[in-house]
């Protein structure tokens, strides 16, 4: 027995952005607050594994400059994001298509969208003759003339349609956009007129890459949501690897924080349980885990279905050409749904000498899944991966919150008085939904306890001596 029980005001279960976000808004509220950690790093999913010089992230969430969480979350002053080029490489038809903002738009201007049809890199052997174009003039905007199959978006009406759609999207407000009947993403897209080509060879990759559901079941509201932020922003990575945001948030915390490597095993509205150091009373209690884990702490809560998400990392010394572009696959012809050269991106993620790409394969992976991928992203990206090498494969089950209809963007953070829930299954599946959620915690928190009104100075956990 641990004698006696340690006090803060708040204890927050998880360290995660989710949690991590609602003690920093906390502790600036002069809150004490105490986050425990049942992993012995802080992070949870947005985890990136260090491996000879390698930072191989094993989600590969993708972040957007329009986020305004990262922008109003205390603590991420110094998050320093490295952006894609503008808009996103298309692969289809044996060829690449640049679809994306014009580089200098910004805004509702910068959300319309061209084509324009890029010398192919050299084909593989095996690879089909891709039917003849024309050659696009460099920096001016084409329509490429359609062949039986057409180009990505369809025609220059198709793409004067969907730019029209995004722009659209780029000047609508959120609320707005939340207020819009729900139905299937899928359902929604075609409902506005977009011809199916556009759907599957644009929007289709282009949303399982921002929300890792490839077959368009997300709720219309949510699809919004993640294309009005596509169309105002850019795509971009945490520099040094997905883990450098929820480290930087544990960094700004006061010392003593954030405890790892606790269980907590019970909740109450005034104590938690763990299995290292008993009971921790405490004046509110934040879960801010994951969805199952946090259903098997509040009993009732309601755990909702995941996508699963595998990403592969491979290294070579001849990078592709493809520079600091995303490259998603508009005939969905194989298992990745979007694939980088994520060194050109970041350069810290690989040491010198070397290249990293790494590509995402969501749903349930082939059996030799580092086979299907290699022979894949061969066609995608038009040359040899036989002599790449494999650094790792991340499989995570349970990595993204599905968002079917009818989806509630604000579920209840607040079950009763002194207890709370905040994660990414309580708003949108995102990091900006999981920053949210911490944020809208903590006020519900301040609301009820008070700002500025705290019993104590947080007590240290004892440190519990290991078994030799």
């Amino acid at each position: 027995m641990l004698e006696p029980a340690y006090q803060a005001d708040v204890v927050v279960v998880g360290a995660g952005v989710a949690g991590l976000s609602a003690a920093r808004r906390l502790t600036s509220a002069g809150v004490t607050t105490m986050v425990l950690e049942a992993a012995h790093g802080v992070g949870g999913r947005m985890a990136t594994e260090k491996v000879d010089g390698f930072r191989l992230d094993r989600i590969g969430q993708l972040l957007s400059t329009a986020y305004p969480e990262l922008r109003l979350t205390p603590g991420l002053d110094g998050l320093v994001l490295r952006p894609f080029a503008p808009g996103v490489l298309l692969h289809g038809d044996g060829r690449h298509h640049r679809a994306g903002v014009q580089p200098g738009a910004g805004g509702a201007r910068g959300a319309l969208h061209a084509v324009r049809a890029l010398a192919s890199a050299p084909r593989p052997p095996s690879a089909p003759r891709p039917p003849r174009r024309p050659v696009a003039v460099p920096g001016r905007q084409v329509s490429v003339p359609r062949s039986r199959s057409g180009a990505p978006l369809g025609t220059a009406v198709d793409q004067a349609r969907l730019g029209a759609a995004l722009s659209r999207l780029a000047g609508t407000p959120a609320e707005r956009l939340l207020s819009r009947p729900e139905l299937p993403a899928g359902e929604a897209l075609a409902a506005r007129g977009l011809p199916a080509r556009t759907i599957d060879g644009f929007l289709r990759p282009l949303l399982a890459a921002l929300l890792c559901d490839p077959g368009l079941t997300t709720s219309s509201r949510c699809a919004d949501l993640a294309l009005r932020a596509f169309a105002r922003g850019r795509l971009c990575l945490p520099e040094g690897g997905a883990d450098a945001l929820p480290e930087l948030l544990a960094r700004t915390l006061p010392p003593g924080t954030v405890h790892t490597g606790v269980r907590v095993t019970s909740v109450s509205t005034t104590s938690v349980t763990t299995a290292e150091h008993g009971e921790i009373r405490c004046r509110a209690v934040v879960v801010a885990t994951g969805a199952r884990a946090a259903a098997e702490l509040l009993p009732g809560l309601r755990v909702p279905q995941f996508h699963p998400v595998t990403v592969v990392h491979h290294t070579t010394d001849e990078p592709p050409e493809t520079g600091a572009s995303l490259l998603l696959d508009a005939d969905l012809g194989g298992p990745v749904a979007h694939t980088a050269v994520v060194s050109h991106v970041d350069p810290s993620r690989a040491p010198a000498g070397r290249a990293l790409v790494s590509s995402t394969v969501p749903g349930r992976p082939p059996g030799d899944v580092d086979t299907a991928v290699r022979m894949h992203l061969a066609r995608l990206y038009g040359v040899s991966t036989a002599r790449w090498e494999t650094l790792a494969v991340h499989h995570t089950a349970e990595a993204v919150p599905a968002m079917r209809p009818p989806h509630d963007l604000r579920r209840p953070v607040r079950l009763l008085a002194g207890l709370y829930v905040c994660g990414d299954h309580r708003d949108t599946s995102t990091v900006q939904g999981a920053l949210h959620s911490g944020h809208r915690a903590s006020a519900a928190i301040l609301a009820d306890l008070g700002a500025g009104r705290s019993l104590h100075v947080a007590d240290p956990l004892p440190t519990v001596p290991r078994a030799a």
